[in-house]
């Protein structure tokens, strides 16, 4: 009789043993595509691999990506000059756009499973699917495809953030934003206009330069041709711009230091012209009672680009609805051509933002 119980008792205890190691398996065997690459180096190193879909943690949602889109600190990454932020993932990618797959435990935002979302990334966002903090999510406006929706959360929460978080942009500054033509270039061009600021804009291409002027820059300045200090004084009638919007860094620090106004802020958030600086910076930043602001937002904590989405979700992403803010997407790759990606970025051949497709938007349908 203790036999026979013992073989119930087994019996009643295997199934449910095979059950949660099957449960476990499916998890840990799922497998994704995703863009890779071993060491640093060019464009040609990436790849599409598979790697395991992630796990979502506490207050996490698993989404599966349809577009993705490529960023400057990408390429910096992919290059080996940019150490990825502890805890965030080692694949390319700060934003996408796609599906709600999975709501992780803890969940308190209402987001469910299917809910169209674009999401802020620190990384992960070049994959199949990625996990992302709910408070990073914001809904794809109506009507909006997948590849638009994923050009906007870094770039334009970036733009947002030098303007209205380390800036603070009133109504009739001049404002003087470097890059026009580049993603973040274009969506600070547009939301400086939306704030009522005079808008002064420079590229390395004339066709950057049109673009901006269509989203309301009123003077530009292609610093190919020449310095663009003169005219940006000449033009601002001598008063310089009260906020400088900088990713150039040492290669502008001098028109820069000339044009910034009385009690101006000169926002520093990249350093595409490298950092060295030679010369009476402190000296004339003295002399105006001048700011000069670095900033980044990918390491940052959780808590401020929490604050910063909802702002952003509250304040502009209705905008983009109603078409008062356009996103400008220059092109879209499928995810495997991610190297020719990287290299139309690296040429500086786009005009707005480098879209990553990952499935087909009728897939969603």
């Amino acid at each position: 009789m203790s036999v026979f119980k013992g073989l119930i008792k087994l019996n009643t205890l295997v199934p449910k043993f095979i059950l949660i190691r099957s449960l476990h398996c499916d998890t840990l065997d799922r497998q994704m595509r995703a863009v890779r690459f071993d060491s640093p180096g060019g464009p040609d190193i990436l790849y599409v691999g598979n790697v395991p879909v992630p796990e979502t943690k506490d207050g996490e949602l698993l989404v599966k990506v349809y577009a993705s889109a490529v960023n400057r600190a990408d390429i910096l990454q992919r290059q080996g000059k940019y150490a990825v932020p502890p805890g965030e993932s080692n694949i390319l990618g700060l934003e996408a756009a796609g599906v709600v797959e999975k709501v992780g435990p803890f969940c308190v935002s209402g987001w469910k499973e299917g809910d169209r979302i674009m999401a802020l990334l620190g990384g992960g966002g070049n994959a199949e699917y990625v996990t992302v903090n709910e408070h990073l999510v914001m809904a794809v406006p109506p009507g909006m495809s997948f590849s638009v929706a994923a050009s906007i959360p870094e770039t334009w929460i970036t733009a947002f953030q030098l303007l209205h978080f380390v800036g603070n942009v009133k109504e009739e500054d001049n404002v003087l934003v470097h890059a026009a033509g580049s993603g973040v270039g274009l969506a600070a061009v547009q939301l400086s206009k939306l704030a009522s600021a005079r808008v002064f804009a420079t590229a390395g291409t004339d066709d950057k330069l049109s673009a901006a002027s269509k989203f309301g820059a009123i003077h530009t300045f292609n610093y190919k041709e020449g310095p663009f200090a003169k005219g940006v004084l000449e033009r601002s009638k001598g008063r310089g711009m009260d906020l400088i919007l900088d990713p150039v860094g040492g290669q502008f620090w001098d028109q820069n230091s000339s044009v910034l106004a009385t009690d101006g802020d000169w926002i520093f958030y990249g350093a595409l012209g490298g950092v060295e600086v030679n010369g009476n910076l402190l000296g004339r930043l003295l002399a105006k009672r001048g700011s000069l602001k670095a900033t980044t937002l990918r390491p940052r904590t959780l808590q401020y680009k929490a604050e910063l989405v909802k702002r952003f979700s509250e304040k502009i992403v209705p905008l983009f609805a109603n078409g008062v803010l356009k996103p400008v997407v220059d092109c879209e790759f499928p995810l495997g051509r991610i190297a020719d990606a990287h290299r139309h970025m690296e040429g500086n051949r786009n005009t707005g933002k480098i879209v990553l497709v990952v499935r087909s938007e009728a897939e969603a349908q």
